[in-house]
C-alpha cells in the first residue's frame, strides 16, 4: 500500500511502522518532516500538512500511537463508535487504556489509564482498538456533562442495557464507580415512574390541581388523569423499557380512552425533564379545551 492510500483511509495520519511497510525509510520521513510536508503529532505518528488536523484525525493518530495493545476509551471511543457526533472540548486529551505492564508515557494530548481489561470489554472497530460498547457508554456517561441523557440516547439507538450492566459489574472498584452505579440504577429503574413523579412535582409547583395518579381505567391505569375533564396524561418511559407487547398494550389503552371521550397527551422522560415549561403549557391548553368541551 502507498502512503497516499493510508492518508486517505486514515484521515491524513500514519505511523512510522506503517510508513516502513510502505517502503518509506526513517531517513525519508525525517526529510519530509524537515521540509514541512509531514508533521510529527505524536512520537512515531505523522500527519500530512496537506490534510486538516480534525478531531477524527487526532483520535486516529492517538490510536496509532497506542498500538498494538492500547485502546481508545471514554468519549474518544464513543466518538469512533458513533455514540458521539463530536468530542466535548477541542483540546481535551484523547483517552487511552494500556495494560498495566506497559511502560509507555503519555505525550501531550493523550491521557493514559493503566488497567487490564477482560475480553468482553475490548473490540476493534474499523481497524481501531476501542473499549467495547457497554464500557464505552458507561465511562462516557460518567464524564459527560449530561451523562444520563447520553446513556438514554445510546440505549435508544440499540445498545442493550444488559451490555452496560455487564460492563458495570466488571467496573466495580474503579475510579468513578459510585457515579457509574447511580447511572446504571437510573437506567434499570422504571423510568416512567420517575418521570411521573417529576411531572407531578411540576404540576404542584405550577398550582395545577384536579389530577389523580394511577386512575383505574378498565384493565389499565392512567398515569396522571384529570377525571373532571377527561384528560389523560401518559408518560412514555425510556425506549429500552418498551417492547412490542408494551407498545401494543399502551396503544390499546389509548384507543379505548379516546373512544370513551378522553383527550390523551403523551410525554417522554426528556419532555418532562428538559422541557417542563412546554410540557406544562400543553397540559394547561388541553385542560382549557377539555373544560370548554365539558361545559358545552
Amino acid at each position: 500500500m502507498r502512503i497516499d492510500d493510508l492518508l486517505r483511509r486514515q484521515n491524513g495520519v500514519f505511523s512510522r511502522d506503517q510508513a516502513r511497510s510502505c517502503g518509506v525509510s526513517p531517513r525519508a520521513l525525517r526529510g519530509r518532516v524537515a521540509r514541512g510536508s509531514l508533521i510529527e503529532v505524536f512520537p512515531g505518528v505523522y500527519r500530512s500538512a496537506a490534510h486538516p488536523w480534525t478531531v477524527r484525525a487526532r483520535v486516529v493518530a492517538a490510536s496509532l500511537w497506542a498500538r498494538p495493545n492500547g485502546l481508545l476509551d471514554g468519549p474518544a471511543a464513543a466518538f469512533v463508535l458513533g455514540m458521539l457526533s463530536r468530542l466535548p472540548g477541542t483540546t481535551a486529551p484523547v483517552g487511552l487504556t494500556v495494560p498495566h505492564s506497559s511502560r509507555r508515557r503519555a505525550p501531550a494530548g493523550i491521557r493514559l489509564r493503566r488497567r487490564d481489561l477482560d475480553a468482553p470489554d475490548r473490540l476493534v472497530h474499523n481497524g481501531i482498538g476501542c473499549t467495547a460498547r457497554g464500557l464505552t457508554a458507561l465511562e462516557s456517561a460518567i464524564v459527560l456533562p449530561d451523562g444520563a441523557a447520553f446513556l438514554d440516547r445510546v440505549l435508544q439507538q440499540g445498545l442493550a442495557l444488559d451490555e452496560v450492566y455487564a460492563a458495570y459489574t466488571r467496573y466495580v472498584g474503579a475510579a468513578g464507580a459510585p457515579r457509574a452505579y447511580a447511572l446504571v440504577v437510573e437506567a434499570a429503574d422504571r423510568a416512567d415512574s420517575r418521570a411521573e413523579r417529576r411531572l407531578i412535582g411540576h404540576l404542584r409547583r405550577a398550582g395545577i390541581d384536579g389530577w389523580v395518579r394511577g386512575l383505574p381505567f378498565g384493565p389499565w391505569f392512567i398515569d396522571v388523569a384529570f377525571p373532571a375533564v377527561r384528560l389523560a396524561v401518559e408518560v412514555d418511559g425510556w425506549a429500552f423499557h418498551s417492547g412490542p407487547d408494551r407498545f401494543r398494550r399502551d396503544r390499546r389503552k389509548q384507543n379505548r380512552l379516546v373512544e370513551a371521550g378522553w383527550t390523551v397527551l403523551r410525554f417522554t422522560w426528556q419532555d418532562i425533564r428538559d422541557h417542563p415549561a412546554e410540557t406544562l403549557r400543553r397540559i394547561r391548553a388541553a385542560l382549557a379545551r377539555s373544560s370548554s368541551r365539558e361545559r358545552g
